[in-house]
């Protein structure tokens, strides 16, 4: 499952000819740069992320009252070691330990995208509260599940674009609070993701063509609404954060687990990515902490490389993958996006160290490989992680890896039906 990957570590800015093929690749970011002197000229600070996390500790009550499944309100998964026999596979006999971050089975909404889709929703609901004189000092944010709150934000509709995952996590915490929900998709978005939207009582409005398609039609649509509030995948900074506090999550997990992140202990976490926002978001919360000792892996389908398009062809348009020659037609639905989010190219785009795309047949004998040998359910676009970790690290130089920890991020899955995770199986 560990395939041979070129690689193409030249700064010359053109797309590598293997991605055009829609091969496998290693892609060495040229563009990375000093941690301090990205975050130094960065328009987002530890600050931002602290207020995040202010932010998330705030809606703790709110969150426990509402939904069983959290640790008192919080939304976060545990840090689990990948057992011995598997971590040997993922690693293809390079040294160092897997880890996995089990966002697949994050409380809430079984997916990663509860830590941007949530958030966004909690900043909406506490700026209606506090203009309409709602917020007073000692208030609990239980209340913000009933009485006059929910009167308030019963007259408002939240709406976002989504391949499925991320309007998952809009509409269970929007319809929770009592707002009207929207969620635009493109017309091949999975038809279970369709449903339990529907079930959630949100307003599903389907698009011929591909997500990029269902995002700028659903933002036209919203652009000058009042009484509204458009969760832009591709350029939500709230989103952003949301995803940036998760690395203080991880902070803790790995020093409650005695595992030292510094130069001489690089820390590689393996990130799915499609539009960027979560992958992204990580990426500058964990650098704020970690400096140049995390070194963030970027995965992408061979189909839907968009990130490591974007940023070969340089930053100054956005650049599809069509533009590439490529289709944009892979089974990792949540990652299946043409253009990457401009807004985390730019932001985090000098902290990535290297881009991984991997085919679909690869996601399937992880998904499978993981659910057998360790009773991890997870969607195709989740299962990506595993499949790139061989392929980078047979890469670098043995110094790099000898003390090294590995961090899969999983994406989703716990909330994937029963037929569909048996045919996810069955193509493996």
């Amino acid at each position: 499952m560990t395939a041979t990957l070129p690689r193409e570590t030249s700064g010359d800015d053109a797309i590598p000819a293997a991605v055009r093929r829609a091969e496998p690749i290693v892609w060495r970011n040229p563009h990375r740069g000093c941690a301090a002197s990205v975050l130094a000229a960065s328009a987002f600070s530890k600050a931002d992320m602290r207020g995040a996390e202010a932010r998330w500790r705030r809606f703790d009550p709110l969150l426990a009252k509402l939904f069983a499944g959290t640790q008192d309100g919080r939304i976060d998964s545990p840090l689990l070691p990948l057992p011995a026999d598997l971590a040997r596979r993922v690693l293809g006999g390079a040294p160092g330990s897997v880890w996995v971050k089990a966002d697949h089975d994050l409380p809430v909404t079984g997916c990663i995208k509860a830590r941007g889709g949530v958030y966004e929703v909690l900043t909406y609901a506490e700026a209606l509260a506090g203009a309409a004189g709602l917020l007073r000092p000692g208030l609990s944010y239980a209340a913000f599940a009933s009485g006059a709150f929910r009167d308030l934000f019963a007259r408002h509709t939240i709406a976002v674009g989504s391949t499925g995952n991320l309007g998952f996590s809009v509409g269970v915490m929007g319809r929770a609070l009592g707002f009207a929900v929207e969620v635009h998709m493109s017309h091949d978005a999975k038809a279970w993701k369709k449903q339990r939207l529907r079930e959630l009582g949100a307003r599903v409005v389907e698009y011929p063509g591909d997500y990029g398609r269902a995002v700028a039609a659903a933002r036209d649509a919203f652009r000058d609404r009042a009484d509204a509030h458009f969760v832009d995948d591709e350029d939500s900074v709230d989103l952003f954060l949301g995803y940036a506090a998760a690395a203080l999550d991880l902070q803790r997990q790995l020093a409650a687990a005695g595992i030292a992140v510094d130069a001489a202990h690089p820390l590689y976490v393996y990130l799915p990515c499609g539009v960027g926002g979560a992958p992204g978001g990580v990426t500058f919360g964990l650098t704020l902490l970690f400096g140049d000792a995390v070194r963030p892996v970027f995965v992408e389908p061979v189909a839907s490389p968009c990130m490591l398009v974007q940023l070969a062809a340089g930053l100054d348009r956005s650049v599809s993958v069509y533009e590439a020659g490529l289709d944009n037609r892979t089974a990792a639905d949540g990652l299946a996006v043409a253009s990457a989010s401009l807004l985390i190219a730019r932001t985090v785009g000098a902290l990535i160290d290297a881009v991984v795309t991997v085919p679909d047949a690869d996601l399937f004998a992880w998904l499978k490989a993981l659910w057998t040998g360790a009773g991890m359910r997870l969607e195709p676009s989740a299962a990506s992680g595993f499949a790139a970790v061989g392929g980078f690290v047979g890469g670098a130089e043995p110094a790099d890896l000898a003390a090294a920890t590995h961090v899969v991020w999983t994406t989703g899955g716990a909330h994937l039906p029963d037929a569909e995770f048996e045919a996810a199986l069955a193509h493996a």
